[in-house]
């Protein structure tokens, strides 16, 4: 929909999706029957009324030529983002049939679209804003070592809390429930050690789960128990493992390593919940760096996060590091250009070296669930009561976890594969691969596999 007449494919469209119940309802609003006015210009705007179950129809606009898009604005009262409307209206248009034809947008989405990009220019125009006088700095300091001070009290009193619990036993934490590790999550909340937080939410969640239970609520215990000593002894450390505790930690920091400009290849993209935030990551893959970066971006509970990339294209953009040792977070800096399709794969490895790779990556950072790897020329295959991903070529093979399992992105995968081998992006840890995006041997784009 931009100048060169790039159109989205549905898979496209579909993995901006915040959820399967939107992606879902998106493609029941992919036809042209409860849409009228639609239309599209060549400067990438995307509008179109859509019937609703009130007597006005909802009005609904897309801009994905925007370099700092793409954006969507719909009148409908969904706290989603993109809603459904919007990803029915993209399907409209991506079928690329006529019912999208060329047009002058009305007023109400040219109002939107002027008012959208002049912000977004005067944002770019002005750069990131720079706090005056002396006493800022200073007042930060002086924040950060009273954070600081809690976060040790918080750390310290953790510590004791761990020694009970092994003193008295796990059965005896397992029979306690869930309240116990709430209190305590309370507890490093108040510290402001949002990290030491999640991590002991997680541990309520392990009590009771079965006859592997204990085990895993062991080894959880000696992480957290290693977090802890890790903050309480940081000044003893390299500063990328120091960083890496804080950010653990939940100490924010700034992305502060030098911008790379890049094609960034849009890998996958998706969600996680919970009762307080949602997390949207997105991998991507650098054309000309080699470089696999992430990026996280957070709504409150119950609503989606507004950064939104269409996985299979790639963006023109700069990106910066996160500090930490090993860490692949990024934040997005300036874009270039708007999407557009590349043909660029990220080389792929074998299953053996992928378990490899995470190995070593836990020696930078002890806590870290897995490691993002692209497999080539694997086969997913049954495995008993699972599934799991044989190389093609040796006698090798990794399983897929339990989440990927539940997917219907498994499915999707078996499909394209037939039997053949195919390349598979994915995230490799303790519980084995994830999918997320796959490519067929020989061309085709990527398909998301979640």
């Amino acid at each position: 929909m931009t100048e060169q007449g790039v159109r989205w494919t549905a898979d496209q469209v579909l993995a901006l999706a915040p959820d399967a119940a939107s992606r879902t309802a998106g493609s029941r609003l992919g036809a042209a029957g409860p849409w009228s006015g639609a239309g599209s210009s060549g400067e990438g705007a995307v509008w179109g009324l859509c019937e609703g179950s009130g007597s006005t129809p909802y009005r609904t606009v897309v801009d994905v030529a925007d370099v700092s898009g793409p954006a969507y604005h719909c009148s409908c009262p969904s706290r989603k983002f993109p809603c459904k409307h919007a990803l029915g209206l993209l399907l409209l248009w991506s079928g690329g049939d006529g019912a999208v034809p060329r047009g002058e947008a009305p007023e109400w989405a040219e109002q939107w679209i002027a008012g959208r990009r002049r912000r977004a220019g005067q944002e770019r125009a002005e750069g990131p804003s720079s706090s005056s006088g002396s006493a800022g700095p200073e007042a930060a300091r002086r924040r950060a070592e009273r954070r600081a001070e809690r976060v040790t009290a918080g750390a310290v009193e953790l510590e004791q809390r761990l020694a009970d619990l092994l003193r008295g036993g796990l059965a005896a934490a397992e029979q306690s429930g869930y309240g116990l590790w709430e209190e305590t999550a309370a507890r490093m909340v108040d510290a402001q050690a949002p990290g030491l937080a999640a991590r002991v939410r997680e541990l309520g969640a392990l009590a009771g789960t079965g006859p592997g239970g204990p085990v895993r609520l062991l080894e959880e215990c000696a992480l957290l128990h290693l977090l802890g000593r890790g903050w309480l002894r940081r000044e003893r450390l390299p500063e990328g493992l120091a960083a890496t505790v804080r950010s653990r930690i939940g100490l924010p920091a700034p992305a502060d390593g030098p911008a790379i400009r890049d094609r960034w290849l849009v890998l996958a993209q998706y969600d996680t919940a919970d009762s307080r935030l949602t997390t949207r990551r997105a991998w991507l893959y650098g054309a000309d760096s080699g470089r696999t970066a992430l990026l996280l971006s957070y709504g409150a509970a119950g609503r989606a996060p507004e950064l939104s990339l269409p996985v299979g294209l790639a963006l023109d953009a700069e990106l910066s590091a996160y500090p930490g040792a090993g860490q692949p977070r990024a934040a997005l800096g300036e874009r270039f250009a708007p999407p557009a399709p590349t043909d660029v794969r990220p080389p792929g490895t074998t299953t053996a070296r992928a378990a490899a790779r995470y190995g070593e990556a836990l020696r930078d950072d002890p806590w870290l669930d897995s490691v993002p790897v692209t497999l080539d020329r694997v086969v997913p295959a049954p495995d008993g009561d699972g599934w799991q991903l044989a190389d093609a070529d040796e006698d090798a093979a990794l399983p897929l976890t339990p989440a990927a399992r539940s997917r219907p992105g498994l499915w999707r995968l078996v499909a394209l594969s037939g039997g053949a081998p195919v390349r598979v992006f994915g995230e490799c840890g303790h519980q084995g691969f994830t999918p997320l995006a796959a490519w067929p041997e020989g061309p085709g784009e990527a398909v998301p596999l979640c």
